[in-house]
């Protein structure tokens, strides 16, 4: 299978790395410093379920070079999707799948402007892992796992195509083909909303989060709104999730943290604007109050870069 890798960080790295040892045609496209680490030197991939080194691969900032391909995993940072959507033409065949592996909920719609929604399936993944150096990737735990389908719940053959493909990198990962990738999609956005917003508010780890009692508050509320936005929009959520959600962050190690709080403590931008930013922009369209969220966007937009979500006034929705 002719695979696409649109941000080849941690997780485009990750996934990208583990499908191409197992035999997949994987082309990684990046730039920077992280074009340049790959080009010289190869990917290296740090992880309790195998280590492993790619010292040759396919690694460009063109992907006019690679020419049309079965699926694109689209893993850029997501206040970078309407850029990276506008690499993706040269890589479009008749039937090849975009699957965003963003955090948000809003993406597909920016990705069905750029391909047409046909040309997209959705995706999430459930791993740790972080670009510790250009070329290097560190994955923590066991939990690498990747969940994607057809929108709308339709079974394909592209869809089982890629799924066998992940079943043959089945050491690195687990993969699974989901009826109703849109529930999956916002049950993992009610989780990275909470831990997000919490731990870069606080600049704390979930364990002292969810130990003070009203930091704990604070993360199941901007989990509920989340929810309840989710459900006025239609998604199948069942309506005490958010509860549900907190009993899976005791669970937790205490020294887990979010992407965002790293990303802050590193200087970089910040995807609130697409997170706890976004549940009060669809919050607004459906009629949902999100107090909670709006204060954290409130809190952080000004650390969060130039372009803290995509467009929609947030003030006085």
């Amino acid at each position: 299978m002719k695979i696409a890798i649109l941000g080849s960080g941690a997780i485009g790295g990750y996934f990208g790395a583990r499908l191409a040892a197992a035999g997949e045609d994987v082309a990684f496209i990046a730039r920077g410093r992280q074009l340049a680490a790959m080009r010289e030197g190869g990917l290296d991939l740090r992880s309790p379920r195998g280590d492993l080194r790619l010292d040759v691969l396919r690694a460009t900032d063109d992907p006019a070079s690679i020419g049309p391909v079965d699926v694109v995993l689209f893993t850029v940072k997501l206040w970078s999707t309407e850029e990276a959507a506008s690499q993706l033409a040269p890589l479009m065949g008749r039937d090849t799948a975009v699957i965003s592996l963003q955090n948000g909920v809003e993406a597909n719609d920016v990705l069905a402007r750029a391909v047409g929604r046909e040309h997209l399936m959705g995706g999430v993944c459930y791993i740790a892992a972080t670009l510790d150096r250009p070329g290097s990737v560190h994955h923590s735990g066991q939990m690498a796992r990747l969940v994607f389908g057809e929108l709308g719940g339709k079974r394909t053959r592209r869809a089982e195509a890629f799924l066998e493909a992940c079943t043959r990198a089945k050491a690195g990962f687990d993969a699974e083909l989901s009826a109703d990738i849109d529930r999956a999609i916002w049950e993992k956005f009610v989780f990275i909303v909470g831990l997000s917003a919490i731990t870069t508010l606080t600049r704390r780890p979930i364990g002292p989060v969810r130990s003070d009692p009203d930091t704990r508050a604070l993360l199941l509320e901007v989990m509920r709104e989340a929810v309840a936005v989710g459900r006025a929009k239609g998604v199948a959520m069942d309506p005490d999730f958010a509860e549900k959600r907190l009993a899976f962050v005791d669970t937790l190690p205490a020294q887990m943290t979010s992407s965002m709080h790293n990303d802050l403590d590193r200087g970089n931008r910040l995807e609130v604007g697409w997170l706890s930013g976004a549940v009060v922009r669809l919050g607004r369209e459906t009629g949902v109050a999100t107090p909670a969220n709006r204060a954290v966007y409130a809190g952080l937009k000004l650390q969060a870069g130039p372009d803290p979500g995509p467009p929609g006034r947030i003030a006085g929705s």
